[in-house]
């Protein structure tokens, strides 16, 4: 749960401006922008930067009030990642582990070999991980998160990158970890929410501008969109409408709307999406 937090940076950038939001079990998307603040809230909630005011809590416990012990329930992919150069899977893996405090031989070997079966990389362990391709680099960074069971997970950009087949398997992945644990997704990626979200936020300039079900804030535009196509280069304007995107089709630009009724004759309704939900929000003023 977090409550009005906030945080600026020495610079004068004011990166998250009284932040509050319910999050509970499965996945939870955050979805912003680049530049939104979301990886400043990623990296408040992980413990690694504190925030100038407002209170951050997990299972009902503050989690600056004890960061060890909150660190030890947390799992956390950041967007980018380091690894020793050479080192397989297998020996990277079991070092990040006894750097979680899993000192006991016997069950972390166990519990390493159980992850790199769970990410499918058990085929691969023995290979250096600075060689592995970016979705197996991703693969390999939820497995070192999901080290010690964590409660809470933390995943910051997963998708980015990656090509459509490497993206299915990750949702398949960050799904059933979503049955385990509070998973927070953070993405600037429309499709990452609506495949696995139950419940999201959308930030912009640092400010929540939307939060609830994907469904319900879909449903909520619903017989307000419309669709309008032009020849490419055409300018529109509608003083009462919204323009949401603009995508070329067939030599044409496809220009999608937001108003309550038809903006002209040759605007057709069109069924409301996540990204229309999301394009809304991002270009109202925060």
């Amino acid at each position: 749960m977090l409550r009005d937090v906030s945080r600026t940076y020495p610079n004068g950038v004011r990166a998250l401006r009284g932040v509050s939001l319910d999050i509970g079990p499965g996945l939870f998307g955050l979805l912003g922008p680049n530049g939104a603040g979301k990886s400043t809230l990623m990296r408040t909630i992980a413990t690694l930067q504190a925030a100038d005011t407002g209170a951050i809590t997990f299972g009902g416990t503050d989690v600056f009030a004890d960061v060890t012990a909150h660190r030890a329930r947390l799992g956390y992919l950041p967007q980018d990642f380091g690894v020793y150069p050479g080192l397989s899977a297998r020996a990277l893996l079991d070092h990040l582990a006894v750097l979680k405090g899993l000192t006991d031989r016997g069950p972390r070997r166990a519990q390493v070999d159980a992850l790199l079966q769970q990410v499918n990389l058990w085929e691969h362990r023995d290979r250096a991980v600075s060689g592995f391709s970016g979705g197996m680099r991703q693969r390999f960074g939820i497995a070192q998160a999901l080290l010690g069971a964590p409660e809470l997970l933390i995943v910051d950009e997963p998708t980015a990158g990656l090509d459509p087949a490497e993206r299915g398997r990750f949702y398949n992945l960050l799904g059933a970890v979503g049955e385990q644990a509070t998973v927070i997704l953070s993405t600037h990626i429309v499709e990452d929410v609506r495949q696995l979200c139950t419940r999201m936020a959308i930030i912009a300039n640092g400010v929540v501008v939307r939060e609830g079900v994907p469904d319900d804030l879909v449903h909520a535009l619903e017989g307000r969109i419309w669709q309008r196509t032009v020849a490419r280069g055409e300018h529109l304007a509608f003083a009462s409408a919204q323009a949401l995107t603009t995508t070329l089709h067939a030599g044409m630009t496809r220009v999608r709307l937001l108003a309550e009724h038809a903006p002209d004759a040759s605007s057709a309704p069109a069924s409301a999406t996540l990204e229309d939900v999301y394009f809304h929000a991002v270009g109202e003023p925060s």
